[in-house]
Order: structure tokens, then C-alpha cells, then sequence
């Protein structure tokens, strides 16, 4: 099944013409979910082919513009395009405000509805789920309220091994318990073990979303052996002093980070426009994690 992350904007706060602001499209399932809306997000979705009328939920982590400016010109166009289903929005509480000014004012009329859900910067706290994903807010360390975002795939079922169903003339309820990891009787009273009867389980994927953080090595117990761990590294060692002024991070940083949180994968983003060439990141990042990867608009990158 699909789990993936499009890459829309990782650039920093000062606009330029390598990087977009931040957002990116996670895919779970086939189910997209908006993550941070920088100016210019919508054209980005239209430039790499995301159907706006499967986005049914957006994710902002602060509300500093790189990260939102992009929002209300989204959502008029959801309406402009027909939209007609609710529209949920997860953010810090002002977001609401803003939203509902900004439409006052320019007099925007929406013919579906806006869902706004507050978020914490305090704890991790579970802001949806489906049968399939549970998403969750988790506290950053930014100079305003900022949270990150966990994408945790739920748990599969079991798989029988297709022979042991005749093998045992299996009913329909002795099946349904074995995929839950039950073990069951089989008709002459033998013990059938689930681990036995059913392939071995599929591992549940998870990704964490860190837009704007300083290193914080508390953050670590919340990303804890994450597949894909998305770090901001606004700077390189050289800016050390900088980064932790402004409340952000290094690339040497962020990958100290990924292992102490033993993460699968490092993808680093929300680069400074100062800098010419990623490559640097990745070097840096690579004498404290050994899997670290670049974000750049319009790539794709496979949880996992």
C-alpha cells in the first residue's frame, strides 16, 4: 500500500528562486494529506498533479507565513473549483481568526464547510484517525507555538497462508480470529497458532513531520524509530550560532537527532537561501547518520 511524500517547498522564510516555501503532500493509502501551505502551494500541486478534490485534511505547524501563507488563496480555489465536502484544518488556535478575517474581508464565500481543530504545542496529542492511519501533533521548539506532525500507519491484519484455509476447512469466524493473532480449534479439537496459520506480519510505517525546531533531544522520545524522519536544517555547522538564536537547526544537528530517535531515514529541508548548493547539507549531515537524504520540489520519497 501507498505511503509516500511529495515534496512541494522546502526552502526557509526568505523567498528565492531555487526553493519554494514549506508544504508537502503526504500520501497514506491513496488518501493525501496536506502538510504546511507556503505561498504558491496550490500552483506547486497543480505543476506535480495532485488532485485538489482528494485533499480533505491540512496540517500547519505555525504560523509563521513561510508556512501558511498559502492557505487562504488554497481554500478559495477548493471553492471556486465546486468544492463540496468539509474541509478539516489542524493548527495553532489564531489560525481560525485569520482564516475567518481574511474571508471577511475580501467578502470570499465557501459553499463547503471549514472544520478548524486547534493543536497543542505542549504534549503530543492524536488529532485523527481512520481505520488505517492515526496522525498525531507533537511540540517543536520554535520562537512561536510550533508543532510537527507523526503519520503512523495502523497495525495490518494477519494474512492466512492460503493452503492451511482447505488444509483445515477454516470457517469464517475461525478466520477472523487468526487474523487478529488469536489462536483457534480446529474441528477434530487441534490447536491451530495463528503463527503458524498466517504469513508474518506486515511492519506498520511511520512518518514525522519537523518544520521549524532548534535541536532538542526531547523531541526524540516522540519520533522514537520512525521510517522517514522530515528535519528542518535551516543551517549549516558554520551557522551553529544563528541557528540557535532563531530557533532552528543544523544539518549535523538534525542527523544527531535522527539517532538518538534511531530513525530508519533523515530527510533534510527548509533550507537558508544563503546557501547555493545542498550538497553541503548532506555532507554534514552524513558524520552522524548514515541514511540522510536532500528534500527538492517534486521529489517523492517512499516510508518504509
Amino acid at each position: 500500500m501507498t505511503f509516500e511524500v511529495t515534496i512541494l517547498g522546502c526552502g526557509a522564510a526568505t523567498p528565492s528562486g531555487r526553493h519554494n516555501p514549506s508544504a508537502q503532500m503526504v500520501n497514506v493509502h491513496d488518501k493525501l494529506f496536506l502538510v504546511d501551505c507556503g505561498e504558491g502551494t496550490q500552483m506547486q500541486m497543480r505543476k506535480y498533479r495532485l488532485r485538489f478534490q482528494r485533499v480533505n485534511h491540512i496540517f500547519i505547524s505555525h504560523l509563521h507565513g513561510d508556512h501558511f501563507f498559502g492557505l487562504p488563496g488554497l481554500i478559495s480555489t477548493f471553492s471556486l473549483l465546486g468544492r463540496q465536502s468539509k474541509l478539516h484544518i489542524y493548527g495553532p488556535p489564531a489560525l481560525k481568526e485569520i482564516i475567518d478575517v481574511t474571508f471577511q474581508h475580501s467578502e470570499t464565500y465557501l459553499e463547503f464547510a471549514l472544520e478548524f481543530h486547534p493543536v497543542s504545542d505542549k504534549k503530543k496529542m492524536l488529532l485523527m484517525e481512520d481505520e488505517t492511519l492515526e496522525v498525531y501533533s507533537i511540540p517543536l521548539k520554535h520562537r512561536i507555538p510550533c508543532t510537527g506532525f507523526l503519520f503512523v500507519e495502523k497495525q495490518k491484519p494477519l494474512k492466512i497462508k492460503k493452503e492451511k484455509i482447505s488444509e483445515y476447512r477454516l470457517t469464517p469466524l475461525q478466520i477472523i480470529e487468526l487474523k487478529k493473532g488469536n489462536d483457534v480449534m480446529s474441528a477434530a479439537g487441534q490447536p491451530l497458532l495463528a503463527a503458524e496459520m498466517c504469513m508474518p506480519r506486515e511492519k506498520a510505517r511511520s512518518y514525522a513531520y519537523c518544520s521549524d525546531t532548534m535541536y532538542w533531544e526531547k523531541l526524540a522520545a516522540d519520533i522514537f524509530q520512525v521510517n522517514l524522519l522530515y528535519h528542518e536544517a535551516t543551517f549549516l555547522t558554520t551557522e551553529e550560532e544563528r541557528a540557535k538564536k532563531t530557533f532552528h537547526s543544523t544539518a549535523l544537528q538534525a542527523a544527531k537527532l535522527a539517532t538518538i530517535a534511531e530513525t530508519k531515514q533523515l530527510l533534510l529541508g527548509h533550507f537558508s537561501s544563503r546557501y547555493t548548493h545542498q550538497h553541503h547539507f548532506l555532507d554534514e549531515a552524513l558524520t552522524a547518520h548514515a541514511n540522510v537524504l536532500l528534500a527538492d520540489e517534486g521529489l517523492t520519497f517512499q516510508v518504509g
